[in-house]
């Protein structure tokens, strides 16, 4: 051979073998793997662990799980349906107000305020207001479900439940066109709420206008109490016959109750005229109640009609927003007999 064929290992002397073609074996290699997902469709991602987080608050029963009450769900003590749902649980709590402790539960049943679960604690230590509980529960057809402690910590916010608890529903507030309906007896009567923010001050007053002669009441949608189990409570069953009505804004609402033939009239210690004296007593009326350390405010101010103090002997600053509301109530009602 000519060149560097003579040259030892210049040569080589087995040729390289024929082999296969791949036949497209690596094409799939190739093609890739599409577009990149969605950060919140990435496991492991913080985008993917936040979705499924709000997922789990938005959710309702688990798959499969029985509700309280419904049918084929095992029963608990006292013929309610017992369950371990926990999915169930936190749907609870998202959409309803939980009543916790034995004497808050007893007294809240005792007062007929409406309920739709009753939770009792596995194994629990059963006492007279336990077993009171149950009965009166029972008694009205309200479901019992029984879950463990652990449960009733997570549902009541670590609140002291002593193995009970009582779901509440939303209360159902009325329209503003409620209170100004004609066919009702009577000369219009409704009490307004601006800025008071205990629930026990609403049932007093919600209490106090059953009692002389008032038509309802009237709350603003924020910065103010709402017509909560303690304020159901404490109203005495009188929220069940007097109807509480929820305004977006308070300063509107009573321009439109003023529209509809109203005077509005506002307490404060300042007022220009006292109680006794009021001339407006005998037309329909609406009387509104400030906070017990601001008042009233700014807009509803001026919005008021009177301004309208009650008198003191004492060195009392001022009164508590519900034993105002029933003095002024009282009052009102006496005028209006003697004027009749």
């Amino acid at each position: 051979m000519a060149g560097n064929s003579r040259r030892r290992g210049a040569v080589r002397k087995g040729g390289k073998a024929r082999t296969v073609g791949s036949g497209g074996q690596g094409r799939q290699a190739l093609e890739g793997r599409g577009p990149t997902p969605k950060a919140s469709e990435r496991t492991g991602h913080p985008a993917a662990r936040k979705a499924a987080s709000a997922a789990k608050r938005t959710g309702g029963y688990a798959a499969g799980a029985p509700r309280a009450g419904a049918a084929g769900a095992p029963r608990g003590p006292g013929g309610g349906s017992a369950g371990r749902g926990r999915a169930g649980v936190k749907a609870a709590k998202a959409s309803h107000e939980i009543v916790a402790g034995r004497n808050s539960v007893v007294e809240a049943l005792r007062a007929a305020v409406p309920a739709t679960t009753l939770y009792v604690a596995s194994r629990i230590d059963a006492d007279d207001r336990v077993r009171e509980a149950i009965t009166v529960a029972s008694g009205r057809g309200i479901p019992m479900l029984e879950c463990p402690r652990a449960e009733l910590d997570r549902l009541t916010d670590g609140a002291v439940h002593q193995g009970l608890a009582l779901q509440v529903p939303p209360y159902d507030y009325a329209g503003l066109a409620d209170l100004i309906d004609p066919e009702s007896p009577g000369v219009p009567l409704v009490v307004a709420l601006d800025g008071v923010t205990d629930p026990r001050n609403l049932g007093a007053i919600v209490r106090s206008v059953a009692a002389f002669g008032g038509h309802g009441v009237l709350v603003p949608e924020r910065r103010s109490v709402g017509m909560s189990a303690s304020a159901w409570k404490t109203s005495a069953g009188a929220a069940a016959r007097i109807p509480v009505a929820m305004a977006g804004n308070l300063t509107r609402a009573l321009q439109e109750l003023q529209r509809a033939g109203f005077f509005v009239v506002g307490l404060d210690m300042d007022g220009d005229v006292e109680l006794p004296g009021l001339e407006l007593a005998t037309d329909p009326l609406v009387i509104v109640v400030g906070s017990e350390g601001k008042g009233l405010s700014r807009l509803v101010r001026e919005t008021c009609d009177r301004i309208v103090s009650i008198p003191m002997a004492g060195p009392v600053e001022s009164l508590n927003a519900g034993v105002a509301t029933g003095v002024a109530l009282y009052e009102v009602a006496r005028l209006r007999a003697e004027r009749r």
